[in-house]
């Protein structure tokens, strides 16, 4: 058999080569090679001419055949859609207009202003019913009933009448003036009329008077129900303590349902904004929510001066001894300052109510309205966020396991002073983990107390000295020296690696030198993270490189919405953005957002000083850029007996010196001199007390008084003028550091 190749494709080939295979082949016999260059079939006996199709003709008239009846199909269905189409459109199912058509005439018609304004002012027509049809013969008999109503009419109105009528009158005549001959006609047939006419004036005049009586009884009714209807417009005010009452937790605190000012947080902000509101709006209300168990409380005094106490019952009393002897106590305000919640709306004089140990998860700025985490909902007019930081761990303490968390304190509120204590107490070993403000006055305060019960105290930083990324090199050493004399065991330029328990239940810290620490504690004060997280569910704008809610110059994040304290991340009109994270910023920040609460609108103008305390004898305060890395000059003078922060205290009776600032001597002007170049301190110097002038491009851009106080005004108005001094020296006689 003779089989033409030309007319069987090679696609046509290798698919009934295949077939072939597949049917002929058993399936546990095909074994397909594995090679990636070879996918050929194995074990199959390849077919023969005989095995192949015979063709049908030739392969040009099969796709001749084909093409025909393709192209038969495409006309039948193009064909189909078009009579569909046709159908469609007679019918109306289908509408093919593209454009818009314009109707001819527009109903209702457009009118033009002239007729609008006729249409306005015509008068309404009334359907009146017809004047009842009287007798002649009436009059006498209805005559002494009318006779006896018309005193109750009033004379004046009938009177008015006539006169408008009288008005009119000329008006109506000229228009009968040109009809003369049809009145001459006329006139036989009215002296005709005439008996008819005289025979009906007494019911027509007594139906006149019957109608200017009712009109007049209509106005002077219209005209009382006036006053009336007033009440009836008005609209009620509602009540918006009665729109949204008060709710009951489970714990029986009272929320209200509606306040005029919201406080979140009970900070030091918190405090200094309620102070502000109610001094300028005396009967506020004020609610303020915090997520502690106790009041609005200091919290410098809890790493300096409680450590100092000699009383078992200061940790839980919280009252100590200021370094003049006096006591006080952390809080802010007595316990019978705060209205009950449940008080709080119906209060005519206001106050300042506090909600314990609650949390609120998420604000609708909007509706300006805040939700507790049981799905608690507040209403509120004006809404302060004040929710401060907390303090940072450490990635090598939270890597160590349940059992070094136990025994780790990441120091900041009174829960942590009183657990931190009572390990003090005990006589325990505790490590201190950093080397700034809060782990130099802990370690300090700490050391001060394990001297008495038998305790010790190890600091570890990474720094060459404390406060390191504050103070020059020289005086960062000489104030390591002054804390390792507290009885401190100073570590520094060393980090922990890792960190363990032992056998016996303490904690082991391996640091970077090698050495390990066997400790009963550990402190972890390393900085604050700024609390955001009502910022993520809430949609509020947060800083990603400083931390914080983003808010202007007038601390405010949204409508009614402020936010203060070391969450705010505020526009500082000389400074630029900025967050800061310290006691006077608290309470400035604070006063300023509640005073912009009422309606103030100012901007924040104050720069923010801090200050630190390592002990009775040494403390400092700064202002403005406080960086070691930037170029500074100190000058110093001998210190004395009044230079100290227990001098100052018993000054002014005050320990949180910011208060102290109003107190301040004058500043006296000093004349500017040309002198010698200001040098380095000698080595081994005592510096008893000076000035470090922090430098920028030539310009002091920060001052640190060290043991001056009560100068924080001169250093204010130093930075302010920003100026290049020849001789800084000079400048440091403002401060007096040479009056005894």
């Amino acid at each position: 058999m003779i089989i033409s190749l030309r007319t069987v494709s090679c696609a046509t080939h290798q698919n009934v080569l295949l077939r072939y295979v597949q049917r002929s082949c058993p399936r546990n016999k095909l074994v397909f090679g594995r090679n990636a260059s070879n996918y050929g079939i194995k074990n199959f006996k390849p077919p023969t001419m005989n095995s192949l199709p015979v063709p049908q003709g030739s392969w040009s008239t099969e796709y001749a055949r084909k093409q025909k009846k393709y192209n038969a199909l495409l006309m039948g269905g193009l064909a189909f859609c078009g009579a569909t189409l046709l159908v469609g459109k007679q019918t109306g199912l289908l509408n093919f207009n593209l454009r818009p058509e314009y109707k001819g005439t527009f109903d209702p018609p457009i009118l033009s202003n002239s007729e609008i304004v006729v249409k306005h002012f015509e008068a309404p027509t009334l359907d009146l019913p017809p004047p009842p049809v009287t007798s002649s013969k009436e009059p006498d008999v209805q005559a002494p009933a009318k006779s006896e109503t018309k005193p109750q009419v009033p004379e004046t109105k009938p009177e008015v009448e006539v006169q408008e009528k009288s008005k009119l009158e000329p008006k109506v005549e000229p228009k009968a003036e040109p009809n003369k001959q049809t009145a001459a006609a006329a006139a036989p047939a009215a002296d005709a009329a005439a008996p008819a006419a005289d025979a009906a004036a007494p019911a027509a005049d007594a139906h006149a008077a019957e109608t200017t009586a009712s009109k007049t009884e209509e106005k002077a009714s219209k005209a009382s129900e006036k006053p009336a209807a007033a009440p009836e417009k008005a609209v009620p005010v509602p009540n918006p303590y009665e729109e949204f009452p008060p709710t009951t937790l489970k714990d029986g605190q009272v929320v209200p349902g509606y306040v005029p000012y919201l406080i979140i947080g009970a900070g030091t902000s918190s405090v200094a904004a309620f102070r502000a509101i109610k001094s300028a709006d005396p009967k506020a209300k004020v609610l303020v929510v915090s997520g502690e168990g106790e009041e609005p409380y200091m919290r410098p005094p809890l790493s300096k001066e409680l450590w100092y106490s000699d009383d078992p019952e200061t940790p839980k009393s919280l009252h100590f001894k200021q370094w003049n002897g006096k006591s006080r106590s952390v809080y802010f305000e007595h316990p019978q300052y705060y209205t009950p919640t449940s008080e709080l709306s119906t209060r005519p004089n206001g106050g300042v109510s506090l909600l314990k140990n609650v949390t609120v998860v998420k604000l609708d700025p909007t509706f300006r309205t805040a939700f507790l985490e049981d799905g608690t909902a507040i209403r509120y007019e004006k809404c302060l966020i004040a929710t401060g930081g907390k303090p940072k761990s450490l990635a090598v303490i939270d890597r160590a396991g349940s059992a070094v968390v136990e025994k780790t304190t990441l120091f900041r509120g009174v829960a942590d002073y009183r657990r931190l204590e009572q390990v003090v107490s005990q006589g325990k070993h505790v490590t201190i983990i950093g080397g700034g403000f809060l782990g130099s006055e802990l370690a300090c305060a700490i050391g001060h107390k394990s001297k008495k019960v038998g305790g010790s105290v190890s600091q570890v930083f990474p720094e060459s000295g404390n406060m390191g990324k504050v103070l020059p090199e020289y005086l960062c050493r000489w104030t390591t020296d002054k804390v390792r004399n507290e009885g401190v065991d100073v570590i520094t330029d060393s980090f922990v690696k890792y960190a363990s328990t032992t056998s016996d239940g303490r904690v082991k810290l391996d640091l970077n030198t090698g050495k390990s620490l066997i400790t009963d504690h550990v402190v972890v004060a390393v900085g604050l993270s700024p609390n955001t997280e009502l910022g993520l569910t809430s949609g509020l704008e947060l800083d990603e490189r400083r931390g914080g809610f983003r808010v202007n110059a007038e601390l405010e994040a949204r409508s009614n919405l402020w936010v203060a304290g070391d969450a705010a991340c505020f526009y500082d009109v000389h400074l630029g953005r900025r967050r800061v994270e310290h006691h006077d910023h608290a309470i400035v920040s604070g006063r300023l957002a509640g005073e912009n609460m009422t309606g103030a609108g100012k901007p924040y103008w104050h720069q923010s000083m801090f200050w630190s305390d390592l002990g009775p004898d040494v403390g400092y305060e700064a202002i403005g850029i406080i960086d070691s890395s930037l170029p500074t000059v100190g000058v110093f003078a001998k210190a004395t007996a009044k230079d100290s922060p227990k001098a100052v205290v018993e000054e002014t009776g005050e320990s949180i010196r910011s208060l102290t600032e109003g107190r301040a001597e004058p500043i006296v002007s000093s004349p500017l001199k040309h002198s010698s170049d200001p040098h380095p301190p000698a080595e081994g110097e005592n510096y008893g007390k000076g000035v470090i002038f922090y430098l920028r491009d030539n310009k002091v851009v920060g001052l640190l008084l060290w043991n001056v106080f009560n100068r924080m005004p001169v250093a204010r108005k130093v930075l302010k003028e920003g100026k290049s001094y020849d001789d800084l020296s000079e400048v440091a006689k403002l401060f007096n550091l040479h009056s005894e």
